[in-house]
């Protein structure tokens, strides 16, 4: 889910024509202002990830593989971020094909990242709750080759629907829906996946709180800060997304043109917060996983 506005718009502006001079379009300054701290601090902060990979000596392998997915994910997708901060700021000038692709490499890698922590939280609880083993490893290979077809598969509506706009004087890539039932679809196709994928985490979390609390050995305040702090991220960064696309769709449901352009302008806003996470994840899943892995190992050999 990248940073874009979503609309219904007019087929006599699905064609962006010649593009006015660039100057500072001030509705697109809050945007800016959230994503460019998330690529300045998220692309150094995913690559260190990647080559230092700190405090995974004591990870499984298949939480190893993960981690590095989800570092790999989130460096996909920040990477991207300055064209977007120009689209907001100025003009699309990248053209129809570029629009599309940028936008469907966008969802992938968020969904990819959004998948690979709904598998990390489960992997986990299997393997401290349940004390299961997860995956050999051509069953590794096999999970996350299945996690980024997923991810694809959830990300073509943005192949279809993304496209250079014109709308008075800008031209912007963001959705462009042929009908209301179009755009519910779309927006229900990216909050269910989501809402799913909050449960999961929430419910393994909460389960892996609570076993390994239930003796002081285990009773460890930083295990107990990460975790709260994994939940609050996730819920602070994804929830306000999700809630105003449902918002969104009631507002279609109900033809309330007035809900439906607060809505709108929320969305470009809510969009930009979960490119937060992308730059929180290296500090939540790799630099502080070491107090994970290390109740993971006392409760596998108590």
């Amino acid at each position: 889910m990248d940073e874009l506005n979503s609309s219904v718009v007019p087929s006599n502006m699905s064609s962006p024509g010649p593009p006015p001079l660039a100057t500072w379009n001030s509705n697109g300054l809050i945007p800016a202002l959230v994503m460019s701290p998330c690529f300045l601090l998220g692309v150094p902060g995913n690559i260190a990830v990647i080559i230092l990979r700190p405090n995974w000596q004591h990870l499984s392998s298949l939480s190893q593989s993960l981690m590095l997915n989800l570092a790999i994910s989130d460096l996909l997708c920040l990477l991207t971020l300055p064209l977007w901060i120009y689209n907001f700021l100025y003009n699309w000038t990248l053209g129809l094909v570029t629009c599309k692709i940028l936008s469907y490499l966008v969802y992938c890698s968020v969904n990819g990242s959004l998948l690979t922590v709904t598998a990390l939280s489960f992997q986990r609880y299997l393997q401290v709750v349940q004390l299961q083993k997860c995956f050999d490893r051509v069953g590794k290979k096999r999970m996350l080759g299945l996690l980024w077809l997923i991810a694809m598969i959830l990300s073509v509506p943005s192949l279809v629907v993304r496209q250079p706009i014109l709308d008075q004087l800008w031209t912007t890539c963001y959705s462009h829906f042929s009908s209301p039932a179009q755009q519910v679809a779309v927006m229900l196709s990216e909050t269910l996946p989501g809402i799913v994928s909050i449960t999961v985490l929430v419910f393994s979390y909460i389960s892996l709180h609570r076993k390994v609390n239930q003796a002081a050995f285990f009773n460890n305040p930083q295990t107990t800060r990460l975790v709260t702090s994994i939940i609050v991220t996730f819920f602070v960064l994804w929830m306000p997304f999700h809630i105003t696309n449902m918002l969104c769709v009631t507002a279609i449901w109900l033809q309330n043109d007035s809900l439906l352009k607060s809505c709108k302008y929320i969305l470009s806003i809510v969009r930009s917060l979960i490119l937060v996470n992308s730059f929180i994840n290296p500090l939540l899943y790799a630099f502080a996983s070491r107090n994970m892995c290390t109740v993971c190992q006392k409760r596998e050999h108590g």
